[in-house]
């Protein structure tokens, strides 16, 4: 009764739909600031009270500096998340990223602009890191992808959120024009922290630090309404992530061994598959587009400022609709087959874009334009169903219950760092290769299908526990020969093993039992005497 009270008198699907409403919240924060400064770094307003920014490297760092930021946040919810714990570290990244924001708001010369630009980063690279692995603790393994993705969702919708409102407030002037949509990033942590304040933290970590009282309850109050703590489905998933933390306590080994690839369950290649990931998605080139297709449209292609600001709501618009897509089809497709689409279909659209880029340089200038601008849409679109949510869910699933967060901060934080390198050279690019620039991003997207191939085993409709089983059982690198480790659906093995986990966990809590009664017994006798 305790465990309800504190959380609103909530459990199950309620409970659940709350926490998705934060960690939606918390990445919806994140794809805002994404979208926001690009229509602020061409507002006139802006312009004028920082000169400077006209500089293509001054530019760069003022827009990248975020990434920066972000980084070193990762870096920190690396060192400490799994101390602090899920909840308090999105705590932590929350009120780092309202220092950051008020910082931006108030900015009165460019110094000041870019230190709340890189707290508000490093408090983003916490919460980005976090919140994914937060979520998929707390979910089903049936629901787990999708309620990722939600997060993921709420990210391109805030997106979307943020080039409308740039567009709409080009035709105001003076500082309403950049300083209301900095601002209006504020009412996300107004919304989610009170609520997070009220959420139970991930069962798997309460378990992981001993907490198993607290855990077990966790766990009831979360996989169902009013369910007590000895129901099966309750008592099955407990014992199944007790007897994993237990072997992964046994095989521990220590951290030098651990980089070596030396320890059972591979934790280090599973750090690098989900880094993996995070680079494939930037150097997609989605931030170089992101942050500069605005710039993109009015110097390379000759729009006009307003309809280069439309063009890229409109764009952020199919976006959001592709994302939908996402969230449907994740589970039922699976990870592997959507990351080789995703570089196929992104290949095909950067050809074109560079060969139509080319041809306006010499003729058909308005149709060559018109025909670039498509294909920037088609790619959003498949990026949007591919890997603009994959790698999130990814890298928070792939990795053992003890270094889940650190697995999730490295993968984050090699999404920030590689999205500083390209927006700081961006627009310096695009000035210096034209046409040249989208060839690259086609033949680096073309080299991820092998990769994807040789070395991702699939994930979906795996619990967490499956793919510790999976990676001592399998420890090639090379996945495509078996079977069990490409199938989209469950493999029969990975039942049969959860099963034999929940026999080792009830032998595990029989002996932490016996060992409790005769310690008490001990101290009864000792009292006595």
């Amino acid at each position: 009764m305790g465990l309800h009270k504190k959380h609103f008198g909530l459990s199950g699907n309620a409970l659940l739909a709350c926490l998705t409403l934060v960690n939606g919240l918390t990445m919806g924060w994140f794809g805002y600031d994404q979208g926001v400064f690009s229509g602020v770094l061409i507002s006139s307003d802006f312009k004028y009270h920082f000169p400077e920014t006209l500089d293509a490297n001054i530019s760069g760092i003022t827009s990248s500096c975020f990434s920066l930021g972000a980084f070193i946040g990762c870096l920190v919810a690396f060192a400490f998340g799994d101390k602090l714990g899920r909840r308090k570290t999105i705590m932590v990244g929350s009120a780092c990223n309202t220092i950051g924001a008020v910082l931006q708001i108030a900015a009165f010369h460019l110094p000041m602009m870019i230190i709340g630009r890189i707290i508000n980063g490093f408090g983003m690279g916490m919460t980005s890191s976090t919140c994914p692995v937060y979520q998929a603790e707390c979910t089903k393994a049936k629901y787990r992808g999708r309620l990722v993705v939600v997060g993921s969702l709420s990210n391109t919708f805030a997106y979307m959120l943020a080039n409308w409102m740039n567009y709409g407030l080009y035709f105001s002037s003076g500082p309403l024009q950049w300083r209301f949509p900095l601002a209006f990033q504020l009412l996300f942590p107004i919304i989610s922290v009170p609520i997070l304040c009220f959420l139970p933290e991930s069962p798997r970590w309460l378990l992981n630090k001993g907490r198993t009282q607290e855990g077990l309850s966790t766990i009831a109050l979360l996989w169902g309404k009013n369910l007590e703590v000895t129901n099966e489905t309750v008592q099955d998933e407990y014992l199944s992530i007790l007897d994993a933390i237990e072997q992964e306590r046994l095989d521990r080994v220590p951290f030098k061994d651990v980089i070596r690839f030396r320890d059972k369950t591979q934790n280090m290649r599973r750090i690098l598959l989900g880094m993996g990931t995070q680079f494939m998605q930037q150097f997609t080139g989605v931030n170089a587009l992101g942050y500069y297709l605005p710039t993109i449209l009015t110097e390379q292609l000759g729009f006009t400022e307003a309809m280069a600001k439309l063009l890229s709501a409109c764009n952020a618009t199919s976006y959001l609709g592709s994302a939908f897509v996402c969230l449907i089809i994740i589970d039922l497709v699976g990870r592997r087959r959507m990351m080789i689409y995703g570089s196929v279909g992104c290949c095909i659209t950067y050809i074109v874009a560079a060969a139509s880029v080319k041809v306006s340089e010499t003729r058909l200038a308005y149709e060559m334009g018109a025909l670039t601008v498509s294909m920037f849409f088609l790619y959003y679109v498949i990026y949007g169903t591919s890997y603009a949510k994959v790698p999130w869910v990814y890298s928070s699933e792939i990795n053992s219950i003890g270094w889940r967060t650190r697995g999730a901060a490295a993968a984050t934080a090699t999404n920030w760092i590689c999205g500083f390198c390209i927006t700081q050279y961006t627009k310096k690019a695009v000035n210096n290769l034209g046409w040249g620039f989208y060839l690259l991003f086609a033949f680096i997207v073309l080299c991820y299908v092998p990769v994807v191939i040789c070395l991702y085993p699939e994930t979906s409709r795996r619990s967490l526990e499956d793919l510790d089983y999976m990676f001592i059982q399998y420890p090639s690198p090379v996945v495509f020969r078996h079977k069990a480790l490409t199938q989209r659906g469950r493999p029969e093995e990975f039942v049969l093993a959860e099963k034999e986990r929940i026999l080792r966990g009830e032998n595990l809590t029989t002996k932490l039992d016996n060992d409790s009664d005769r310690k008490s017994a001990t101290i009864t006798h000792v009292e006595r005497v």
